[in-house]
């Protein structure tokens, strides 16, 4: 019985490693879409809505997509996370259960 659990632990482990690793690859191949820079030529020094920003690239990254996709990164890491936890609790049952 604890064979079994310990070869499907193994099984969903390798899952969830090919998991880390497709979701950070999707992750780059993505494009970031570009838009206008509403700061290009303004004044980065003076106080205002441009203060440090970029002022000389036409077009900059949107700020909402890299947010987006950062946040659904993080979610599904937490849920692979999730999933570890619960192998490591099996695992943990399983050796109790060979040691009764």
């Amino acid at each position: 019985m604890f064979m079994q659990i310990a070869i499907g632990a193994i099984g969903i482990g390798i899952v969830i490693m090919v998991g880390y690793l497709v979701i950070a690859q999707v992750r780059q191949a993505l494009p970031t879409p570009q838009v206008a820079n509403p700061c290009l030529g303004e004044n980065a020094s003076a106080a205002g809505d441009c203060f440090g920003a970029d002022n000389t690239s036409t077009y900059v990254d949107s700020s909402e997509y890299v947010s987006g996709v950062d946040g659904t990164q993080s979610t599904v890491f937490a849920g692979f996370g999730l999933i570890a936890v619960g192998i490591i609790v099996l695992a943990a049952f399983g050796l109790i259960n060979i040691f009764k």
